[in-house]
């Protein structure tokens, strides 16, 4: 058990800490037992060595600061007033420190946060990820106006501050959130550093990973995770797996190795895209499919699910090194893209 000082500020961010750990997992357990024992056995939760600084990634929002500048954290328990972080038990110890670097910068370039009640200011988020295998971190900042004034020299600044507190800055994005919402990530980004994406290797298998990709959050049980997961489908190589919301397709690809086929269902466009990205460059054959949507006004309902696309994934050929640096997905050098949230064309193809 260990102790945290945001605790007595109303954090809430960990409601068990008070707890051994021990007694934290088995009182989920227990949990998990009464929901599902009566379907089937239920076997002892496998824990962690060490259940702290797991999170490859974190979400910090800006908020004014004594003398004029900034600051950044969560949201205390109950309220909406910012909590202030410097680091977190949960977090990966490398991103409290480029976090740091990250409002440093900021406030180098006088960068103002965002009063949603006032609709004025600059920056909202910051999102962070670290690709614990490749050591590749990512920086989002999310932003109110669509133009970030300096923004080379708030790149320059990020790095010599990342470099002074020793960490990486793979990459830097802006992210564009005009809405009056509490949803964190707009529709339109901008690479303003780097590829705008950074790769990691999870069960053997590498996959780029750009802003808005679902990638598990703790690592280390994630292997631990799928690996039993396809240790109990006891697959004999001849079998089709359906990975019903694949994301960017961590399940899928670990399975496809020991199955004939495997069928991948995601609605969100981008992550189809990661998808298939990743599968190419892990060397696995893939197919990919879309319904086919009515034309505009049309009330006749399409032949699949609105949105709704599937890939489907045949065993591996042999694999590019993990630590190959060859570009995918194709984000833009400069300019606007707009992610998966904004309709756009996507006819049926066919990859191998």
């Amino acid at each position: 058990m260990s102790d945290c000082k945001l605790r007595a500020k109303n954090c809430g961010g960990c409601p068990l800490l008070g707890l051994d750990y021990a007694a934290q997992l088995k009182q989920k357990e227990s949990a998990v037992r009464a929901l599902l024992g009566k379907y089937g056995p239920v076997h002892p939760i496998r824990g962690m060595d060490v259940p702290y600084h797991y999170r490859n990634k974190v979400i910090s929002t800006f908020a004014p600061a004594a003398g004029g500048k900034l600051t950044s954290g969560i949201y205390a328990a109950r309220t909406h007033k910012v909590l202030p972080v410097e680091s977190c038990l949960l977090e990966d110890e490398v991103l409290d420190k480029v976090l740091l670097a990250v409002r440093a910068a900021a406030n180098r370039c006088r960068y103002q946060p965002y009063n949603e009640d006032r609709g004025t200011g600059l920056l909202r988020h910051c999102l962070l990820r670290r690709a614990v295998a490749t050591g590749q971190v990512m920086v989002v900042l999310v932003t109110a106006q669509p133009v970030l004034p300096g923004a080379k020299n708030f790149v320059r600044y990020l790095l010599e501050e990342a470099e002074t507190r020793g960490v990486p800055v793979t990459t830097v994005v802006q992210n564009y959130n005009p809405s009056q919402t509490s949803v964190v990530l707009g529709e339109a980004e901008k690479v303003l550093y780097g590829k705008g994406f950074i790769l990691d290797t999870l069960c053997g298998k590498t996959y780029a990973l750009s802003p808005r990709s679902f990638y598990q959050v703790n690592p280390v049980q994630t292997a631990v995770l799928y690996g039993l997961a396809v240790d109990a489908a006891r697959l004999t190589g001849k079998e089709t797996v359906l990975d019903a919301y694949c994301g960017i397709g961590t399940i899928g690809l670990t399975a496809s190795g020991k199955a004939r086929q495997v069928v991948g269902v995601e609605l969100n466009r981008d992550a189809v895209r990661d998808a298939i990205g990743n599968a190419k460059h892990n060397g696995v054959k893939t197919r990919a499919s879309s319904p086919r949507m009515p034309p505009r006004g049309s009330r006749k309902p399409p032949k699949r699910a609105s949105g709704q696309t599937s890939s489907s994934w045949t065993r591996p050929e042999k694999a590019r090194p993990p630590g190959s640096l060859r570009a995918w997905p194709g984000w833009p050098r400069s300019g606007w893209s707009m992610s998966a949230a904004t309709p756009r064309p996507w006819p049926a193809t066919s990859l191998s």
